[in-house]
């Protein structure tokens, strides 16, 4: 643990952080990839040219300022990031590239206000951060159901909605040991899947001169046909998504994809799956019906008598995704009431609605990084406990400002 001295220090750089703190993981970022263009393969480059990833690193950074001595406080931001970590492959050599880059940009940022003794104390400090990640990350690594990237087969590819596409793939009985991320011996009869959590699809798309990651969630927890997870084509304000658009454009039964091994912690309470008292509200918006969809599949298997409240936004009919079978698993549910929110319609999932949710209630949602803002604040406000609702945004989550 850091000692007395570095933890008044590194708190008292706490104001400095809150004006600066953004500014400074900008530079972070552009000095270090200026030094290390290999790390542009990990990170997700729309996150950093829209401010995401700066603006998460400067929350964590700074709640790390906040709570060094008790880091405890932070373990579930700090387990969700290391989840992300994991399934990235980041390992501990990655660390000390951080370490200097992330001290060089406070200097830069700063200039003489950063002084020997602030750059020594959060050397300190950010030693003790890393070590926790690493520590945890490990343990995660040793937990996962194959290790790195390896080789899957494309059996199934269709289309739900307008913009969305359901892959299920099988482990690749073709993939040779001359390849880097070589053929594993994965079962999938053997693989224990956890609604909620999402895959990681290595690519090497043809628009970009960098390999390209990113996290996509199941759509199922059942592997008997192969491993189901959804892909959103992104090409809304202006943006055209590089790997969505590469999946759905270039990637067809038969072809390969490279996939980490299921990670993520937006996992339902497991005390409460067989309880029919309060009720599983899952709320979604867009392609975060995905995790959602795989929860609702969950507890309907497990339990179909508890009270199961189902709303779900998007722009039309024709962008309506997963409905045939959303309705199919609904029809196995006892109690259930389904709310359905066209925006071109004007039906909206606000706080309006939100308030007709029965409290105590078992919340989860998904969805953009402005629902879920929209949505955590209004339940918040609505007097639901903090350890009642449940989120997964699609993004950095220490960029919600409820985070």
């Amino acid at each position: 643990m850091a000692s007395p001295k570095t933890i008044e220090i590194v708190k008292s750089t706490v104001p400095v952080l809150e004006e600066h703190g953004t500014t400074i993981t900008k530079v972070f970022y552009q000095n270090m990839f200026a030094e290390h263009p290999e790390l542009l393969d990990i990170f997700n480059e729309t996150n950093q040219k829209i401010g995401r990833q700066q603006n998460a690193l400067a929350s964590t950074v700074l709640a790390a300022a906040k709570h060094l001595d008790q880091l405890e406080v932070l373990l579930p931001q700090v387990t969700q990031i290391s989840h992300k970590h994991r399934a990235l492959q980041i390992k501990p050599e990655h660390y000390p590239i951080v370490g200097k880059h992330l001290l060089g940009a406070i200097k830069e940022v700063l200039g003489d206000a950063a002084n020997d003794d602030i750059i020594n104390a959060w050397a300190e400090a950010y030693g003790d951060i890393a070590e926790v990640f690493i520590q945890l990350e490990q343990a995660m690594y040793e937990q996962a159901m194959w290790d790195g990237f390896a080789s899957f087969k494309v059996v199934d590819k269709t289309l739900t909605g307008t913009d969305i596409a359901a892959f299920t793939v099988v482990p690749n009985p073709d993939a040779t040991s001359q390849n880097s991320d070589e053929a594993q011996n994965i079962d999938l009869d053997k693989l224990t899947l956890t609604a909620g959590q999402y895959i990681t699809v290595k690519t090497d798309p043809e628009d970009s001169d960098h390999l390209a990651l990113r996290h996509y969630s199941l759509c199922s927890t059942h592997t008997d046909k192969g491993i189901q997870f959804a892909v959103r084509r992104d090409n809304r304000d202006e943006h055209r998504g590089l790997v969505s658009n590469h999946l759905h454009d270039n990637v067809e039964v038969g072809d390969t994809l490279l996939l980490s091994a299921p990670a993520g912690d937006f996992a339902l309470d497991s005390s409460l799956i067989m309880q029919n008292e309060i009720p599983l509200a899952l709320i979604s918006a867009g392609v975060g019906i995905t995790p959602v969809l795989a929860m609702l599949e969950a507890q309907v298997s497990a339990n179909p008598k508890r009270p199961i409240i189902w709303a779900y936004a998007c722009q039309n009919a024709e962008h309506h995704a997963f409905k045939a079978r959303v309705e199919a698993l609904l029809e196995q549910a006892e109690q259930v009431e389904k709310h359905i929110f066209y925006s071109e319609e004007g039906q909206l999932l606000n706080e309006e609605w939100l308030a007709t949710l029965p409290v105590p209630a078992d919340v989860y949602t998904c969805g953009s990084m402005a629902f879920m803002d929209s949505i955590i604040d209004g339940l918040i406000a609505l007097k639901h406990s903090a350890d009642s609702v449940h989120y997964e945004p699609f993004g950095p989550k220490m960029s919600l400002k409820t985070a």
